[in-house]
């Protein structure tokens, strides 16, 4: 079983216990955002003494701004001596980076489209569709189309030889399926795909690939999530073909979806906020505190932009609005524990410097 399966399976799972895969996701998102609690506490901390050590960094920029590779060499010797890794920071999202890759996989899979893609979830209609997708109507026996779509076959196939029939399953499903010809929407596509494309193991052995007369798969329409369950039969070139009639479709702007994206860019831009509220110190570098200030505006509106750009689902915009969230809660959390650990220890040596000077005294 694939990575894209295990995940599809996970949530499956979970969804059956909280009521839905919407919720499933969200809950996903916590059990991320919480065992990556401890990283998020490593990562403030090494903030929180950026801060202390940020004058004593710009005096060493300053004494050897003529000199970049001895600058280089005693701001490495400075880190080491107070333990501090500038690329602590980044490891929480690099972690984080295959989750998101494997649930955008997963989500706009064919298997997800199949099994959930129609579910709904509060205000959003569908948690596969993206910013501007039709949702077809599945297994009516036509293909919804539009000039330029991609048909992508399903996993899962069930093959028939003679009498009998098996299951079995179909690699490099977004590649294997070809249009014979032109796709004209609202007339019948040739489809077809190569005999080769049929895993062979102990469901489908080789002595009876060559058997095989016809066999039923899913065909999915990729960009409007549309599944229909067409029989193909195989031509004397060992192809498996299948004449399917077509219906146009218009693809139209999808405003649940949009709503999905202007919370995330509120959420990350309020999150920007709050950790170049607590970086700031008043020794900042102006030039290092204009960029900073830059970037949690830009950050947002550039990542909003390729969101528009590149198909998301409403599924992943909402683990990614729920990971901004916690990450707000978090930080806010962290960071209040932190500054009293730090007023706490600060406590401790005043008290311990005035009561060295009264024995003195």
């Amino acid at each position: 079983m694939d990575f894209i399966s295990l995940t599809i399976l996970f949530l499956k799972t979970l969804a059956k216990f909280v009521g839905g895969y919407g919720i499933a996701i969200i809950v996903l998102t916590i059990i991320v955002r919480l065992a990556l609690w401890s990283l998020n506490v490593k990562q403030q901390r090494s903030m929180k003494m950026m801060q202390t050590l940020q004058p004593k960094l710009k005096a060493i920029q300053d004494r050897y701004k003529s000199n970049p590779q001895m600058m280089q060499q005693k701001m490495m010797e400075f880190y080491k001596e107070h333990k501090f890794n500038p690329m602590s920071g980044c490891l929480p999202l690099l972690i984080q980076m295959p989750i998101f890759i494997l649930l955008y996989s997963a989500l706009i899979s064919p298997q997800f489209i199949a099994e959930a893609g129609n579910q709904k979830f509060l205000f959003i209609d569908s948690l596969a569709t993206t910013l501007r997708a039709t949702a077809g109507i599945s297994n009516d026996g036509k293909l919804g189309a539009s000039v330029g779509d991609k048909f992508i076959l399903g996993p899962n196939a069930s093959v028939y030889i003679g009498d009998i029939v098996k299951s079995a399953k179909i690699k490099d499903g977004a590649q294997a399926l070809h249009i014979v010809g032109d796709l004209t929407p609202g007339k019948d596509v040739d489809l077809s795909f190569s005999l080769d494309n049929f895993v062979l193991d102990k469901n489908l052995k080789f002595s009876e690939l060559a058997k095989v007369d016809k066999a039923k798969v899913t065909v999915t329409n990729s960009n409007i999530r549309e599944n229909e369950e067409i029989v193909f039969t195989r031509n004397s070139d060992d192809y498996m073909e299948a004449t399917v009639p077509t219906v146009p479709i218009n693809k139209s702007w999808h405003w649940d979806v949009i709503i999905l994206i202007v919370l995330f860019a509120v959420t990350m831009f309020i999150s920007q906020k709050i950790m170049m509220a607590m970086t700031k110190t008043d020794n900042q570098d102006p030039a290092q505190a204009a960029l900073q200030k830059s970037m949690g505006t830009f950050m947002p509106l550039m990542i909003l932009a390729t969101f528009i750009v590149i198909p998301i689902p409403a599924g992943v915009l909402l683990y990614l609005i729920t990971s901004n969230i916690i990450q707000i809660i978090q930080t806010v959390m962290i960071n209040k524990q932190i500054d009293a650990e730090l007023n706490a220890k600060k406590d401790s040596v005043d008290d311990t410097e005035l009561n060295n000077a009264k024995k003195i005294n």
